[in-house]
């Protein structure tokens, strides 16, 4: 039995994507910019797709920017407010994905910037009265801070923090990549001024995502050369990977309210059979459905001579999840996550990511799996 808990990475194409996407493919080959029928077709699908995701998010249309993924989506908004909006310092924490915290320290080197990070508690939530004292000083200022953290699904009070930015004059970015369709988004409600989305974390197709601008935010393109996206982001736009995208937007909210009970019953029975199994295991961030991304459960399991093999043993098992984040896989260093809340290092630690595709039997396989693991002492 081959058993997939790595969604947090990525996920599987849902089948009525593919269908979407096929017959664009062969059929709709035209560029959406050309004036000719072709081109006419091709730019009706593009802005048909766009006003169908808009109407999801409760924002205009125009608001929202194709990119090639969460990635670049994220490296736009940061480069914009500091290149073109006069912001010289970005309040962000030690465990964001690297898409912002790389940037935000390119951005330090070369345009000279303040890069502050906000104190972490052990289950990875910021110190919003620090958060609050540092808005006060008036300095221009961009919050980067993502909703649910990918590596232990702690989540950040989203509304409270844009509350607060808009109080004090700041610049709010949100990296939602891993919430953008298990959450819903009211953005005509939420004062925000930016969000980021990539379709492959809820069953959309690979290299397309969007870059929410609030209407109220001008900036200038990162990519430059035509005029597409309003003459934000030049290049030829991947119409079958935004109706792709629009499809796995529309499959994602269409039965919100039950992927989120099937995904979380299943997050649940897991903690609740690991503690079963292990009487001292561990949970890295939060693990309430309040609080946490129901998606996500991140485990530090019992410490064993041969930890470093765990994730290696497991995949031989059929059983496919991650240590952290799918960006630095293969790399020799830890997890930034784990060790910017002072997690053990010792200890082996998995991530396990679920979906609405997931099944209790595949929950129970794993499951099996890791105690024969441990039986066995690796």
């Amino acid at each position: 039995m081959n058993v997939y808990l790595d969604n947090a990475a990525t996920t599987p194409v849902a089948p009525e994507v593919v269908e979407a996407m096929v017959p664009v493919l062969y059929n709709n080959f035209g560029n959406p910019s050309s004036t000719h029928a072709f081109g006419r077709q091709a730019k009706a699908l593009l802005e048909n797709a766009r006003r169908s995701i808009a109407q999801v998010l409760n924002c205009a249309p125009s608001e929202l920017i194709f990119t090639s993924g969460g990635t670049e989506a994220d490296n736009m908004a940061l480069h914009a407010v500091v290149t073109q909006l006069g912001v010289r310092r970005i309040i962000t924490s030690a465990i964001e994905h690297h898409a912002v915290g790389h940037t935000a320290e390119a951005l330090k080197t070369h345009e000279q910037i303040e890069v502050v990070y906000l104190t972490l508690d052990a289950k990875g939530n910021i110190d919003l009265q620090e958060l609050s004292t540092y808005l006060q000083e008036g300095v221009p200022t961009m919050v980067s801070l993502m909703h649910a953290n990918n590596e232990i699904a702690t989540l950040l009070p989203l509304a409270e923090v844009a509350r607060m930015c808009r109080q004090y004059g700041a610049y709010f970015h949100s990296d939602t990549v891993q919430t953008m369709g298990h959450y819903a988004f009211d953005l005509a409600a939420l004062d925000i001024d930016f969000i980021t989305c990539a379709a492959h974390k809820f069953h959309g197709p690979k290299g397309i995502g969007f870059l929410y601008v609030n209407k109220k935010t001008r900036v200038n393109p990162l990519i430059h050369g035509g005029s597409q996206e309003r003459g934000l982001r030049g290049g030829t736009e991947n119409i079958a990977g935004v109706v792709g995208l629009a499809k796995a937007v529309e499959l994602a909210y269409t039965d919100l309210a039950a992927h989120q009970a099937h995904i979380w019953g299943l997050k649940h029975y897991m903690i609740t059979c690991l503690q079963a199994l292990f009487p001292d295991v561990l949970f890295h961030g939060e693990t309430s459905y309040e609080k946490a991304l129901y998606t996500v459960l991140n485990v530090s399991l019992p410490a064993t001579p041969k930890a470093g093999l765990l994730l290696f043993t497991l995949d031989l098992k059929g059983v496919a999840v991650s240590g952290g984040s799918a960006c630095t896989s293969g790399a020799a260093k830890g997890s930034h996550v784990l060790e910017g809340i002072g997690a053990n290092m010792n200890r082996p630690n998995a991530r396990f990511s679920f979906s609405r595709f997931t099944t209790q039997e595949e929950i129970d396989y794993a499951l099996q799996q890791l105690q024969e693991v441990y039986q066995k002492n690796l």
